[in-house]
């Protein structure tokens, strides 16, 4: 994800009142997207702290859907996305959490379609910029500034050092990598912070690793 200016550097250039509530926001839910890779029937948004307070004042709930359904900080149509999702099919609930989490401009958002079903926990630091901080229950951290490649795998010995030997073969330089499992032997994520896109090529090698289950890319270069 780019900054457009030298001015989004002090703040993105975005639709709305708010840096931390509008085009963070927007952030949220672009990575949201990226991940389920296609349009959810069905979002349920989760609240926490300040989001929860002033989400339709400073247009916090415009600005997660805008991004879900694919749109910039700076796109007119956020102002209306919540009635562009209706039209298109996908429900989307608010939910106000007054639980406190560990920043307080936090949102969770689960997508269904079927039977897949992808969860993002992020949240808007200020000035445009957000982290990722879960999904689907792995505890990760993710800036949203570089091109981030998660593969969900068996806890089992060997698959993390497969794929990272595919990205060094390909001349594909990590900048950060984190694993999460939620118990010794069972499901697993590895996530990379890449310094440049990966193609199609490269992302098909790594399914077919063994013990990798899926294979997520997350923005662009």
């Amino acid at each position: 994800m780019k900054y457009k200016t030298v001015f989004d550097i002090i703040g993105p250039t975005m639709v709305g009142p708010s840096s931390s509530h509008t085009a963070g926001a927007v952030r949220i839910g672009l990575v949201a997207k990226d991940l389920f890779n296609e349009i959810p029937k069905q979002v349920d948004i989760y609240l926490y702290g300040s989001f929860m307070e002033t989400y339709k004042g400073h247009g916090t709930d415009v600005a997660l859907v805008g991004g879900l359904l694919g749109y910039d900080t700076d796109d007119d149509r956020i102002q209306k996305s919540l009635e562009t999702a209706e039209e298109i099919g996908m429900k989307v609930n608010f939910i106000e959490m007054a639980e406190e989490r560990s920043h307080p401009n936090t949102a969770i958002i689960n997508m269904r379609d079927g039977e897949k079903e992808i969860s993002v926990e992020g949240v808007s630091i200020g000035g445009g910029k957000i982290e990722v901080v879960a999904i689907n229950g792995f505890s990760i951290a993710i800036s949203g500034n570089y091109p981030a490649l998660l593969v969900f795998h068996k806890d089992t010995f060997g698959t993390i050092g497969r794929v990272a030997n595919i990205l060094g073969d390909s001349s594909i330089n990590v900048g950060s990598m984190q694993v999460s499992r939620k118990e010794k032997g069972d499901q697993a994520l590895m996530t990379c912070e890449l310094d440049d896109a990966i193609n199609n090529e490269i992302i098909e090698k790594i399914k077919n690793v063994d013990g990798v289950v899926t294979v997520s890319l997350m923005g662009d270069a």
